[in-house]
């Protein structure tokens, strides 16, 4: 028999939330308002990434943005729903 693996659940301080934007959108300044009270309430880290520094973000994402990655992995785009991205996180 071989053992099973189980995955082990990070805490929300061990993850990292990552906001892709850009400058006057209002749906990122949106985005960033609940990431920065998700993240506030349960010590999460966050960054913040401008699209129109970065062509390869720019490239992947245009359309989509705001885009949130939980762990580098996409999340949600356009909307950031408070819900569902603290069960995300664990919170």
């Amino acid at each position: 028999m071989s053992p099973i693996f189980r995955r082990t659940k990070r805490k929300p301080q061990e993850r990292l939330v990552t906001l892709i934007g850009k400058p006057g959108c209002h749906l990122c300044d949106d985005a960033q308002s609940v990431i920065e009270k998700v993240c506030g309430e349960l010590g999460t880290p966050w960054e913040k990434k401008d699209i129109t520094q970065d062509e390869e973000l720019h490239r992947a994402y245009w359309e989509q943005i705001p885009v949130v990655l939980v762990d580098g992995e996409q999340h949600t785009f356009w909307r950031v729903d408070e819900t569902r991205l603290r069960r995300e996180l664990g919170g």
